[in-house]
């Protein structure tokens, strides 16, 4: 299966999650998962995946960040109903639309694509979220699985 996960990041937080979810995904014998910044993913090539995980930071109040808005409009314009797709983020909870962008991408995707699953993470990920990780992990390669 080919998988490409696609990301920007302000502080490293959100690129540190999608290294710790490349890495899973390789663990559990997914060699062909791909690790994408967003300035290096063509966006004509969302046919050429099984599925996606978007991993993005939230600007402002609750913004999507406007490196990662190319993206959401690529998968909207065209026709990816059969991509399975997960979507992640981290952000602060000081603000009062925690990981807004994550639910703007979720909302979208469960639209146009076939969603299945979402995380949020509050700043760098921790200890405690490495098992939510693996959960996001097994349950994308579960609906993987059963397309």
């Amino acid at each position: 299966m080919n998988i490409a996960l696609v990301y920007t990041s302000k502080t490293g937080n959100t690129k540190e999650l999608m290294d710790i979810l490349c890495n899973l995904f390789r663990e559990h014998h997914q060699q062909q998962v791909q690790l994408y910044h967003i300035n290096s993913f063509p966006l004509t090539r969302l046919d050429d995946y099984d599925a996606m995980i978007v991993g993005t930071y939230t600007w402002g109040s609750g913004d999507i960040p406007k490196e990662m808005t190319p993206l959401y409009h690529a998968f909207e314009q065209q026709n990816v109903k059969h991509l399975i797709t997960g979507v992640v983020g981290t952000g602060d909870r000081f603000y009062p639309n925690f990981c807004g962008a994550v639910d703007e991408f979720r909302d979208m995707l469960f639209v146009h694509t076939n969603l299945a699953v979402t995380l949020k993470v509050e700043l760098t990920p921790q200890t405690q979220d490495l098992e939510r990780c693996e959960k996001f992990v097994k349950l994308m390669l579960k609906r993987l699985q059963e397309k």
